[in-house]
């Protein structure tokens, strides 16, 4: 019995010290301010990157399903007016195919003579660059908060640990439980800001990926229109149809019966 009580008695004498993000937030019940604001960038930063990624994830997704049911109806209407209107009318295949008939119909008016070619070609060149410019908004932000929360996130850590040597240095005791816990709390904002960091720069590498095989499937299809336009509908791509069912073979004739 005389054990356990001085056990407890050392147990309540020993220094109770408490680390933590809420202690490195609020030490002694006072705001850190610069952690909570390093906090709060990173958080701006997370939940932006997040946002970026679904909404162009759908964005994309959106654009490649439309190809998918386009690519073998639109073609088979015997017009680029009847198949753009088979097509959705805010879609990029859409844009693509309109921007094209504009420019024949303004070509046809221009006073000057002008290569018929060259006027298609830069007005759908435009509009490509136009549609991949709108998937592309937002991958700057992913790509800046890639490259910037370690440092944000170092930051808070550089403060911390500042702030850890300098109530060192009041109390006047370097004892390991007065360094290791305060320098470990610093390190928190280090980790949070990598954490931030890998899913942006994923994001905007997958992102960019995907653009760039929309990018090409909307060169491709704006090829195929100039060549429509320029040959007045005799020049068509070739369209992929489904392979025939082979014909069943015949059933094998019963042999005949011996008299």
């Amino acid at each position: 019995m005389f054990i356990v009580n001085l056990l407890a008695e050392a147990a309540s004498a020993a220094p109770q010290n408490k680390f933590g993000i809420k202690e490195m937030m609020f030490p002694d019940g006072n705001p850190n301010w610069i952690a909570l604001s390093v906090a709060a960038i990173l958080a701006i930063m997370s939940f932006g990157s997040f946002f970026i990624l679904f909404t162009k994830w759908s964005d994309q997704s959106k654009i490649m399903k439309q190809y998918r049911e386009m690519r073998g109806s639109f073609w088979k209407a015997p017009s680029l007016k009847e198949g753009a209107a088979k097509l959705e009318k805010n879609s990029a295949w859409r844009q693509i195919v309109d921007d094209g008939l504009a420019a024949e119909d303004q070509h046809s008016k221009m006073v000057n003579e002008t290569d018929a070619h060259d006027w298609l070609h830069g007005s759908l060149a435009r509009s490509e660059a136009s549609i991949n410019a709108r998937l592309a908004a937002g991958l700057p932000f992913l790509a800046t908060v890639g490259a910037t929360s370690p440092f944000i996130g170092l930051f808070g850590t550089v403060v911390g640990i500042y702030r850890a040597l300098i109530a060192i240095g009041v109390a006047g005791s370097a004892s390991i439980d007065k360094v290791a816990g305060p320098v470990g709390e610093a390190l928190i904002m280090t980790a949070v800001g990598l954490l931030v960091a890998v899913p942006a720069v994923l994001a905007y590498n997958y992102l960019q990926a995907r653009n760039k095989r929309i990018a090409e499937l909307l060169q491709s299809f704006a090829t195929d229109v100039l060549a429509n336009i320029n040959s007045k509908g005799a020049v068509k791509p070739a369209i992929v149809a489904a392979a025939p069912a082979k014909p069943a073979a015949p059933a094998a004739a019963a042999p005949a019966a011996k008299k």
